[in-house]
């Protein structure tokens, strides 16, 4: 944590990864909020003279707070998505050099214009150079901007016609060093100071998406759910009960809910359907697969979602994802973009479970029996893509086969590991 030098940030970051570890934040949207908060106080109190420095200090704060969680994604995944802003908005500083003030010289109408600085000379011929081609002043700056990916938005056609939309914008940063980074030794500028409010915006974008995500997700509930239908969830999720919600105040159908033994987290999915005026019918997890012949579409929520389109989800969620699989029921998966993580988990899907007190399934109460057997309690199950038709996120309606082109537009490959 050498990186990190200022005190109240230190003091701020040790507050979180408290709770972080003892699992004081109830889940992920929650964890989401508080990274994000504090990434936004590092950016407002931390001092910088590059932007390598802002970076820096910000991934050290990202590698405290997964460590202190390794499970929690969505940890890892806010701090990534920030960075990838930090980089976007200094490139769109650095395609507008700054120049200095009162350095003016005369026209011959006698009008004055602003007069190049030695250091927007340099940066002129520097990006001449860059680009190609020896040229005047202003023309690096406007081929800077038709740079496919520098101004234009993100989509799978850029992708297609100029590769990875995030090395056009990354080839920003090459301009100040050979080695493609800013040079984290150079004195602080005025440019890197001003950049802050820009910063701190965007991150209020990022706060904002996480507090509107679930209105976002369920804003097309009506164009998945029918009158008539029946659906079946399995446990608490706050997206799918939110999607569930905005559902019925437009359509009259039936919920069926698995009780997701041993936390039995489907007892209060069921009262505050039933509250909200949802025909609601409680099951036991052991009648999924006798009821899957009656469902119309299965929609659960998910931890997690892996660059490969795979889910970590409830417990039971893979039971009832066979089981839909084999009777050709849709299983749709609603969660917010933040989950969105660059990992993969193709070979080893138990390796990044995470398990709970093995009490609530084998009391302690069992002593001979318990020394005879291991128990294990996972909290999530991991449901891979081939079970899934469909994510519905805050983006719109998303294919499992277009996760991983999703996670190169969020992130950029070299945050991918803290």
């Amino acid at each position: 944590m050498s990186d990190i030098a200022d005190a109240g940030i230190l003091k701020q970051v040790d507050l979180l990864t408290s709770k972080l570890r003892r699992r004081q934040l109830a889940g992920a949207q929650e964890s989401a909020m508080e990274t994000t908060l504090l990434i936004k106080y590092v950016v407002t109190n931390a001092k910088f003279g590059t932007i390598e420095e802002l970076i820096s200090i910000i991934k050290a704060t990202g590698r405290r707070l997964v460590e202190a969680q390794p499970k929690e994604h969505t940890v890892g995944n806010i701090v990534r998505r920030i960075l990838r802003l930090i980089r976007e908005e200094w490139a769109a500083a650095a395609s507008n050099p700054p120049q200095e003030d009162g350095d003016e010289e005369q026209n011959e109408d006698g009008s004055e214009t602003p007069k190049k600085s030695k250091a927007t000379l340099a940066y002129s011929k520097l990006l001449g150079s860059h680009l190609g081609a020896q040229a005047s002043i202003a023309s690096p700056i406007t081929r800077l901007r038709t740079v496919p990916g520098a101004d234009s938005q993100y989509s799978l056609s850029n992708f297609v016609l100029h590769g990875r939309p995030h090395r056009d914008a990354n080839m920003f940063s090459s301009i100040f060093s050979s080695s493609g980074r800013t040079d984290p030794t150079a004195k602080p500028s005025k440019n890197a100071e001003s950049i802050r409010p820009a910063l701190i915006s965007a991150i209020e974008e990022v706060l904002d998406d996480l507090e509107t995500v679930f209105d976002t997700v369920s804003s097309a509930a009506k164009d998945h759910i029918h009158s008539d239908e029946i659906i079946l969830t399995l446990g608490m999720s706050r997206t799918v009960e939110a999607f569930l919600k905005k559902a019925a105040m437009d359509r009259n159908y039936t919920a069926l809910i698995a009780e997701a033994a041993p936390s039995f987290s489907g007892h209060q999915m069921a009262r505050s359907l039933a509250a909200a005026g949802i025909n609601s019918i409680l099951i036991p997890d052991s009648a999924v697969y006798a009821v899957m012949s009656r469902v119309n579409k299965v929609i659960l929520g998910a931890h997690a979602i892996l660059a490969n389109g795979g889910v970590f989800s409830a417990a039971g969620s893979i039971l009832a994802a066979h089981a839909a699989q084999t009777h050709r029921t849709p299983v749709v998966f609603c969660a917010g973009q933040f989950k969105l993580s660059p990992l993969w988990n193709v070979y080893h899907a138990h390796g990044s479970l995470d398990f709970a007190n093995p009490a609530h399934v084998l009391g302690f109460e069992e002593g001979r029996l318990m020394d005879q057997v291991d128990v294990l309690n996972p909290t999530y199950d991991y449901v891979p893509p081939e079970l899934i038709n469909v994510f519905i996120t805050n983006d719109g309606d998303i294919p499992p086969a277009s996760m991983n082109r999703l996670v190169k537009e969020t992130y950029d490959d070299e945050d991918y590991q803290m």
